[in-house]
C-alpha cells in the first residue's frame, strides 16, 4: 500500500515561562492511503499537538513529516494552505 503520512523522529517542544514541555518526543508513525487511524490518550498526551502538525497548522520542533511524498518542512505558506484546502479534512473540537 502507498504511504500517505510518514513521521520520523517528530518532536514538538513548548516553552512556557521557565518550563519546557515536550509535547511530542521522537514520534515515528506511518499511515497508508485508505487506512483508518484513531488517536486516543489522556489529556496532555500530545493528541492535539500531533493533529495540528498533521493538519499543517503547526510545525514540529524537530523530525520529518512527509505527506504524499512531499516534505512538509520545505513548503511555503501558500503551498501549506493549498494542502489544507485540498487534502486535509479537519473537524475542530471547539469553535475557533
Amino acid at each position: 500500500m502507498k504511504t500517505l503520512i510518514s513521521l520520523q523522529g517528530l518532536r514538538k517542544t513548548y516553552t512556557i515561562g521557565t518550563q519546557v514541555v515536550h509535547a511530542l518526543d521522537g514520534l515515528d508513525l506511518q499511515i497508508d492511503r485508505n487506512e483508518y487511524v484513531a488517536l486516543m490518550g489522556p489529556s496532555g498526551s500530545g493528541k492535539s499537538t500531533l493533529m495540528n502538525i498533521l493538519g499543517c497548522l503547526d510545525s514540529p520542533t524537530q523530525g520529518n513529516y512527509t505527506l504524499n511524498q512531499q516534505d512538509v518542512a520545505h513548503l511555503n505558506e501558500d503551498q501549506l494552505a493549498e494542502i489544507r484546502n485540498r487534502e486535509i479534512g479537519f473537524v475542530f473540537q471547539t469553535f475557533n
